[in-house]
């Protein structure tokens, strides 16, 4: 039940957003009493922390595995990260978008502990580059800090206009970011 409310809860704040979605809305499309979802949550709030810890969390998880990858250059680390994030916001539109738009909702407590796990996903991305930098496989002097913001921008984003049955596939859309990112960077 508490995965239903969660999901349920998704798409209520994908559609009406946070502040416009009560409880009374997640428990009647549920068809549950309000006892239902205090029983999994403690608020409303709660609810959402819930959402964005958990999304940060696997994205982290993931990133990891593509860092800890010996095999890979710095580049195709940075490449590997760059689907990630881009295919990500595709594959899990609802919570892609309530991870980036109602963040603003969370008691300030909570937000440290997003923005905790947002800048070491960030600092991760940024070693990348210096490592790349340092290892001959993109250009000296660059700002590495700079471009790290520029490609969280640019590929997070994407969850404001990307469709996955629009015109352009996530693989192309992948390929014309990486391609976009790597060219500017590379040696």
């Amino acid at each position: 039940m508490k995965e239903k409310i969660t999901t349920q809860s998704i798409i209520l704040f994908e559609k009406k957003g946070f502040s416009q979605t009560s409880i009374q809305d997640i428990v009647d499309v549920l068809e549950v009493t309000k006892g239902t979802f205090y029983y999994y949550f403690s608020s409303k709030e709660q609810l959402l922390m819930d959402i964005h810890s958990d999304y940060i969390t696997n994205l982290l998880e993931r990133q990891q595995l593509i860092l800890d990858n010996q095999n890979l250059s710095q580049k195709e680390k940075l490449s590997r990260t760059i689907r990630l994030l881009v295919t990500d916001i595709a594959d899990k539109g609802p919570s892609a978008r309530v991870f980036f738009r109602e963040v603003r909702h969370l008691a300030n407590e909570n937000i440290e502990n997003i923005k905790k796990k947002r800048d070491q996903f960030r600092l991760n991305i940024e070693k990348t580059v210096n490592e790349g930098v340092q290892q001959g496989e993109f250009r000296k002097g660059l700002r590495t800090d700079m471009i790290t913001f520029g490609i969280l921008g640019i590929t997070n984003w994407s969850y404001q206009w990307y469709k996955p049955d629009g015109e352009i596939s996530i693989n192309e859309l992948v390929e014309i970011y990486v391609d976009m990112i790597l060219k500017g960077i590379e040696q």
